[in-house]
């Protein structure tokens, strides 16, 4: 027993030995049958992470405000999201020392810039800051660290083997969609959600380990947490679907649509206000700020939600209004209203303070949190005016779905999420109306989802489509030529005919003593005097054109195309944004790494 264990002391000390005594074990199996079986070891340990991070975060609730008397507001909702903010931000900033904001953009990023690698850190690290975040109020959700957290396991089990990009890329999705699909018990969610949102190539080789480990991590789920549903809800059946109630969820997929679009937009707006501050100290003081008032005046903005909007599919509004200013005032309806409304609409604004002013969460739960309360607060005022009967919880839910796809772009994954997380497979007509009206609205007002819209602006976003795929993998600075002549204005004909000499190109920039490019000076326009001598004197500006275009540094390959097309010409200079001189780029160059770039994607 004694050598037994340190021998696997040893392999945990040295990766490589991993990897060894791996191919040892899976040299007689295909690689589709390894992967399997590495699907199984993603989705355990997923599952793991998962129930740690879910037990940290309830136990640091549990302390903080489960003794609180639910019949007034207690001050401490003033100070606890501003200690969990800078908690997290100084974890980040001194043990981490890297970004583990943004999970699920993080992941995108890594498939698209990092070869599918991410770092071992990210195992364990964002289960600290997102359960810090959140249990001290944070109001946003836990699924992209738990997102995080899985591709990291994943991307790390691939390493640990050395295992391929695409092979890479598969597990770390098979680690993101385990991750997902064991915090809400719901294996088809996750696979859904690599599918539509990570944009995994839907193959016979990517889907089966995907569905392994999405259902591996969910029984883990079960055996740790119990079979409960994550959302306590019954469907009754005076909550059942009717044709004649097809136009009120019509109307709520174009509500849900125009809220995903105020969700985003706020979002952006919000981050952009904060970046102004130039000291993080600054952050801090704003972010507190506005959450502990906003989580002062509405407690059910504290942390994740989920009990809000449980509470309101149970039909127990009143809830809403524990340890609230207005607790007195909670039966009355068109208080609740209205307080249902004024959380809805500043849920979005407590969780892009949080994120901005450095914590560590996502927007999944937030989402499911508006939806939920504007799927209701539909339901609550219809009932209201018109003395209709319509279900709080199929409105809710419904709510929840439309909200989410907006958002996400996901309609499958909010669709079959509602449907796994209450068992409400009834409601999958008035789901796939409202999720899809919602998306196809938000789609016309913003086609980006609240994931990829800064990757896309950058150009480093990989989509199903494989032309663009390949264009986010080429870079600018990989792609520049750098080896050309450069010629001063004040150089004659002649000083440039000794250089042609010497040179191996026909093309030579003009830069002045600044370094910032004044023009281009080509060899076909040369050839007409440099072989008379009489002119060796001519200033070389004679001769000099300004350039068909530039480049900007760090452009993306997608957006330098067409200017090779509408120019004409098969190379265009490289300037900073004052205009200095770093090189050229070449159409060909580009070209040929494309069709090499290419051919290893689809290998």
């Amino acid at each position: 027993m004694q050598p037994l264990l340190r021998n696997i002391r040893k392999t945990i000390r040295h990766p490589e030995r991993i990897s060894t005594w791996f191919f040892h074990l899976t040299r007689r199996l295909s690689t589709s049958q390894m992967l399997m079986v590495l699907a199984v070891v993603v989705g355990v340990l997923a599952g793991l992470g998962t129930y740690v991070f879910e037990m940290l975060l309830a136990a640091i609730k549990f302390c903080l405000v489960n003794w609180f008397p639910v019949d007034r507001a207690h001050f401490l909702y003033f100070i606890y999201p501003g200690v969990g903010i800078v908690l997290a931000t100084l974890f980040v900033r001194y043990i981490v020392r890297d970004n583990i904001s943004e999970g699920v953009t993080r992941v995108l990023y890594a498939m698209s810039r990092k070869g599918s690698r991410i770092a071992s850190h990210n195992c364990w690290t964002s289960v600290v800051g997102g359960a810090t975040t959140i249990g001290f109020g944070g109001s946003v959700g836990p699924e992209a660290p738990i997102v995080l957290t899985g591709a990291a396991i994943g991307s790390n089990v691939a390493r640990l083997t050395r295992l391929n990009y695409k092979h890479s890329t598969l597990l770390l999705c098979c680690g993101a969609g385990a991750a997902l699909a064991a915090i809400f018990k719901a294996p088809i969610t996750g696979v859904m959600f690599v599918l539509e949102i990570l944009m995994l190539d839907l193959t016979a080789g990517s889907i089966v380990p995907l569905l392994i480990a999405s259902i591996t991590a969910t029984t883990m789920a079960f055996l740790l947490r119990g079979f409960d549903p994550i959302l306590p809800v019954t469907l009754k059946p005076a909550d059942a679907f009717q044709p004649i109630q097809v136009p009120m969820f019509i109307l709520l997929g174009c509500l849900c649509g125009v809220m995903a679009y105020y969700f985003t937009t706020v979002n952006s707006k919000v981050g952009l206000l904060f970046q102004r501050f130039d000291r993080q100290y600054k952050k801090w003081i704003a972010g507190a700020l506005v959450l502990g008032v906003l989580i002062f005046i509405f407690p059910p903005l504290y942390g994740e939600g989920y009990e809000g909007f449980s509470s309101l599919m149970n039909g127990n509004a009143q809830e809403l209004f524990d340890n609230s200013l207005f607790y007195a005032f909670r039966d009355i309806d068109w208080v609740v209203i209205l307080f249902i409304l004024a959380t809805m609409f500043f849920k979005v604004v407590a969780m892009a303070s949080t994120n901005a002013a450095g914590g560590v969460g996502g927007t999944f739960a937030p989402s499911l949190f508006v939806g939920a309360f504007l799927g209701a607060v539909t339901a609550l005022i219809f009932n209201l005016i018109f003395g209709w009967h319509l279900s709080l919880v199929s409105f809710t839910l419904v709510g929840m779905a439309g909200v989410m796809a907006g958002v996400m772009n996901a309609p499958l994954t909010s669709i079959f999420l509602i449907a796994e997380l209450s068992n409400g497979y009834g409601l999958f007509i008035p789901l796939m109306i409202t999720a899809c009206i919602s998306f196809a609205l938000n789609y016309w007002l913003d086609p980006d989802s609240i994931y990829t819209k800064h990757l896309r602006e950058r150009g480093e976003l990989l989509t199903t489509d494989k032309d663009e795929s390949v264009c986010v993998f080429l870079k600018l600075d990989e792609l520049m030529e750098t080896d050309f002549m450069r010629v001063k204005p004040h150089f004659t004909l002649g000083d440039v005919v000794h250089m042609i000499a010497t040179a191996h190109r026909n093309i030579f920039p003009v830069i002045d003593n600044f370094n910032r490019l004044i023009g281009i000076v080509q060899l076909d326009d040369l050839r007409e005097d440099m072989f008379k001598p009489e002119k060796y004197g001519t200033p070389i500006s004679q001769y000099m054109i300004p350039p068909p275009d530039t480049i900007l540094e760090h452009e993306s390959i997608r957006s330098i195309l067409p200017k090779f097309e509408d120019k004409h010409t098969w190379m265009l200079p490289v300037v900073d944004k004052q205009g200095h001189y770093s090189g050229f780029i070449s159409k060909s160059r580009i070209l040929n790494a494309y069709r090499e770039q290419l051919v290893k994607i689809s290998q």
